[in-house]
């Protein structure tokens, strides 16, 4: 199975081993490839070995040489999508190749349903290629040889891949293409995104179904089952994936950091804790945050509100603020200025579960990671 994506909203997630730059794109190997690869070569070596009755080491060869021909198409299918989108002006972070197929990462969103479309579907076009190209040298070559079942594989495989890729839901290359139709329609991208993922999971649900039935038939081995199920488990929390994003997306207008950063109060270094937050507790915002400021009253440092709360109560009129709190030159600071949009992209690429938020050589206050969260998934529940 094959996505195509944007940047990923959740940090964390290694793209794998770099092994290089196709066309100036990074290219990304998965661990679990390791997995696909021995699977691949074992089933293939044995299918091989019976057709054309090869000795063993020969048929794991040929599983091995299938292998590399399938991971050659499955780049080949992410080229498409990468080097469509960099003609239209979109970033390619990457490309990955994992246990089922691979995914292109890019840096935004297609910037219109026309290209949105354009990009979705210039993966399965090359597939599809592939494929047609494939038929034809199984056709042209001798039957019952290495080359000719090695051809016949990645013509089937190709196939399969340009047509799965084209069911209409995300996080599939169709599910791209039923998004910018819908987006086109009602001119509401978050509409359609959730549109699509709704139909992934109908997609998941059905592969789910189809693979019980094929098993029961006989036309499905036991062996291939449990890959199948994770295909469609993929799919399921692909889609998933995608109505989140959906919604997180159709809230980011509400971003505003001076309205939700929680406030700062400044204390001189070296006041006692319980004064801080006798002080604290007497303004408009109990929840703001405390600061230290040094002797030119410039805010060197923030309370850390875990650290203060282990502090028994007896020893807080006793101990200075400044044992309790961290500097503020660790914290991650970013401009009151930045919209939803922007301020999504600064927890990406700076993440933490605090910033600072200033404007100019001022703070302005502190942002929580939870309080951004809370915003943009009010149903969820949230660790604060």
């Amino acid at each position: 199975m094959e996505r195509t994506r944007r940047a990923p909203r959740r940090s964390g997630r290694s793209p794998g081993v770099t092994v290089g730059r196709v066309f100036g794109v990074p290219l990304h190997l998965n661990s679990s490839m390791v997995l696909l690869a021995l699977l691949v070569t074992v089933l293939y070596a044995e299918f091989a070995r019976r057709q054309l009755d090869l000795p063993q080491i020969a048929g794991y060869l040929i599983g091995f040489g299938f292998v590399v021909s399938l991971l050659g198409s499955v780049l080949l299918h992410e080229l498409g999508h990468a080097l469509t989108a960099r003609r239209y002006g979109i970033g390619v972070r990457g490309i990955t190749l994992e246990l089922l197929g691979g995914y292109t990462e890019m840096d935004r969103d297609a910037p219109s349903p026309r290209v949105d479309l354009l990009v979705s579907l210039a993966g399965p076009a090359v597939s599809a290629v592939l494929g047609v190209a494939a038929v034809a040298a199984t056709l042209a070559l001798p039957d019952r040889t290495v080359l000719n079942q090695l051809a016949f594989q990645l013509a089937v495989s190709n196939v399969i891949v340009a047509l799965f890729n084209i069911l209409p839901g995300l996080p599939l290359d169709g599910g791209r293409a039923l998004r910018a139709a819908v987006w086109a329609a009602t001119g509401d991208r978050h509409r359609a995104t959730e549109i699509a993922g709704w139909v992934g999971r109908a997609v998941a649900v059905g592969t789910v179904l189809l693979v019980a039935l094929l098993t029961l038939w006989g036309f499905l081995a036991p062996l291939a089952l449990p890959l199948m199920l994770l295909v469609a488990f993929t799919l399921w929390r692909g889609a998933g994936q995608s109505i989140r994003v959906a919604r997180v997306s159709r809230r980011l207008p509400l971003i505003d950091l001076a309205r939700l950063a929680r406030p700062a109060l400044s204390v001189p270094t070296g006041t006692p804790l319980a004064e801080a937050e006798r002080r604290r507790g007497a303004g408009p915002r109990p929840d703001a945050a405390v600061l230290v400021a040094d002797s030119a009253g410039r805010p060197v440092g923030l309370v850390d509100p875990a650290a203060a709360g282990a502090v028994p109560v007896e020893r807080r009129p006793w101990l200075a603020v400044d044992a309790v709190a961290r500097s503020l030159d660790g914290l991650p600071a970013m401009p009151v200025g930045l919209d939803g949009e922007r301020v999504l992209e600064f927890v990406r690429t700076h993440p933490g579960a605090q910033y600072v938020v200033t404007s100019g050589e001022d703070v302005v206050g502190i942002l929580h990671i939870a309080d951004l969260a809370q915003l943009l998934e009010p149903h969820r529940k949230m660790n604060t």
